[in-house]
């Protein structure tokens, strides 16, 4: 199983069991973690089903699938989680600030997939708080990679105003 981390680099206790992409409605009803993470394409298809499930229920979707999709399931998922299917297929940083910013969601938005060290500090900035970390990173490295960068320059999730702005306001006061 791989290893959770929070924002910070704390390590997750990790009860969720991700199911994969082709999961049918039958493979999520024989599935015996209590903490399913299923595919959107499932959940569009059977959300009556899996809610109605004695099992707790997130959602996770591929790079390809966007915020605006799992937008009206929002407030019936435990937890959403974005697929990183490869290092350099970035577009799940924008699904989680879409996330955060256009559809005021504020539960837990996870990075499952290839999540690599040098991303995690603009994952969190983007929005994420959990993240399922590659086989190769050491939580060691993890704990120092959130610590890489104490400011940025541009606006993000965590801190709305860019550095100018935040500069400017420090200055007259």
């Amino acid at each position: 199983m791989r290893r959770l981390v929070d924002n910070k680099a704390e390590l997750l206790d990790n009860p969720w069991a991700l199911l994969p992409k082709d999961c049918s409605l039958e493979d999520f009803k024989a599935a015996s973690a209590d903490s399913l993470l299923a595919p959107l394409q499932l959940w569009l298809a059977h959300a009556e089903e899996l809610q109605a499930s004695n099992k707790r229920v997130g959602v996770w979707l591929d790079s390809s699938e966007t915020a605006a999709e799992v937008a009206p399931l929002l407030d019936q998922v435990a937890l959403v989680a974005l697929n990183f299917p490869a290092f350099m297929d970035g577009r799940a940083y924008s699904t989680a600030v879409n996330l955060r910013q256009h559809h005021d969601y504020s539960g837990e938005i996870r990075a499952i997939g290839d999540v690599l060290r040098d991303q995690l500090i603009l994952m969190r900035r983007c929005g994420f708080n959990s993240f399922e970390l590659a086989d190769s990173v050491k939580l060691e490295d993890a704990r120092r990679a959130f610590g890489d960068f104490t400011d940025s320059y541009q606006s993000n999730i965590e801190v709305p105003q860019p550095l100018f702005r935040r500069v400017a306001r420090a200055a007259s006061a």
